[in-house]
């Protein structure tokens, strides 16, 4: 009896050693069989065409790493590769529409392309506020403005001829369909986009760069006013402001001091943040004679971080329900809110969330290791903790609503604040 028993502790041993082994082994065949599916699906179906889904058999199977980032190069390469025809067409065109607003363009390339592909740089002319001839004329003016190195030179025409031309929420939307549309047609690096504007273009940066930091790798303010807008989103974005000593419509010249002090504050407080670049053309007025351009060479220095270890995020009136790792749903969005959440290996720590009771984080494994768990705390308490799936149902969401290869998120944590 006592040498049965012990043949049988030994046996409950050894299986106890290997069955984690048969456990993994057991994930991977399901993760590889989804993958596998996955595949022969992308094979047959346009995953281009909006009424796409993900078989409900394989859309939460939990995925390897490896497999992971296998599905988000098979999502990226079928979608950008059925999209190519109908963009390449879009950018022959010379112009987009969409929901009714008509955005012409030109781009010019400048300097051999690197390995990664070319920088690209959008452009926004001045006027604003005045008849189309006047806007049509500066248009024509920004074409000429800026020669660069290396790159893509794209200066778009503004939809209206309203005040705020550059800053209206269908801006956002044209904006990175044009960054979709260069990615995959003309093979633009996605970390090296660049915006830049000069007048009312520079309004339209002031406002943009914040809203869409995530999308890029630096902006550039000329001679332009914030109106209502806050920095604190510029916290992962270099940031150029210029202008005029004597630029006094508007008050250009005191705001543009106000938010170099603004800038340096934030950058005090946040060392590893605000990267910012500040000159302020003492006796000139609005036109800085060419003398702007050093804001070229300057961002060039820099490429597009998206994993911060930090990221602060303020609604505009433009709403935006995601950035970088952040997101918020729409129906819980509005301007004025504030959410800052930074980041030490598996934990998140949220440090600021005014008019915010719920967000997400979105992840995958190039900002945590998503074989352990994930932990958040608010206010010294641990407010979301689990060990997160990587899914084609996140991976397919994530590329639907940023249509963007570098970006593309493999898991999701719900994050409850307040009850």
């Amino acid at each position: 009896m006592r040498l049965q028993n012990r043949f049988s502790a030994a046996i409950l041993v050894v299986f106890s050693s290997i069955l984690p082994a048969i456990q993994a082994d057991d994930e991977s065949v399901n993760s590889a069989s989804a993958i596998s599916k996955f595949k022969s699906v992308l094979e047959k179906s346009n995953p281009a065409e909006s009424s796409f889904a993900i078989p409900d058999s394989i859309s939460k199977t939990p995925l390897t790493k490896v497999d992971a980032e296998l599905a988000r190069e098979l999502a990226w390469s079928s979608f950008a590769n059925r999209m190519k025809p109908e963009l390449q067409a879009e950018l022959k065109s010379g112009e987009l529409k969409i929901s009714g607003k008509a955005m012409p363009f030109t781009y010019k390339t400048f300097g051999e392309r690197p390995l990664k592909g070319h920088s690209l740089w959008i452009s926004m002319h001045g006027g604003g506020g005045a008849p189309k001839a006047v806007n049509d004329r500066q248009w024509e003016n920004q074409k000429r403005l800026y020669k660069l190195e290396e790159g893509i030179y794209l200066v778009p025409r503004a939809p209206t001829d309203t005040w705020d031309l550059w800053h209206q929420g269908h801006i956002d939307t044209m904006f990175t369909r044009l960054i979709q549309d260069m990615i995959i047609v003309e093979g633009v690096d996605p970390n090296r986009v660049y915006i830049m504007g000069y007048s009312a273009g520079g309004d339209g940066v002031f406002q943009l760069a914040p809203r869409m930091a995530d999308q890029l790798a630096g902006a550039a303010m000329m001679a332009g006013h914030p109106n209502e807008t806050q920095p604190l989103g510029l916290r992962n974005l270099p940031f150029v402001l210029q202008m005029g000593g004597n630029d006094t419509a508007y008050n250009r010249n005191k705001i543009a001091r106000e938010w170099a002090v603004k800038l340096a504050d934030l950058q005090k407080n946040d060392p590893k943040g605000y990267t910012h670049f500040v000159k302020i053309y003492e006796g000139k007025g609005h036109w800085m004679d060419g003398e702007d351009k050093v804001a070229i060479p300057w961002l060039q220095k820099f490429s597009r971080e998206l994993n911060p270890d930090r990221v602060a995020w303020r609604q505009d009136d433009v709403i935006h329900n995601r950035f970088y790792w952040l997101s918020i749903d729409s129906k819980q969005s509005k301007a004025g809110q504030e959410l800052v959440v930074s980041r030490n290996g598996q934990e998140f720590e949220v440090e600021k969330a005014e008019g915010i009771d719920q967000f997400q984080l979105i992840l995958n494994d190039r900002q945590v290791d998503l074989d352990k768990s994930v932990r958040v705390k608010f206010k010294g308490k641990t407010v979301a903790e689990d060990k997160l799936p990587r899914t084609l149902h996140e991976i397919w969401e994530s590329l639907k609503q940023r249509p963007d290869p570098e970006s593309i998120v493999s898991s999701r944590l719900y994050v409850k604040l307040r009850p």
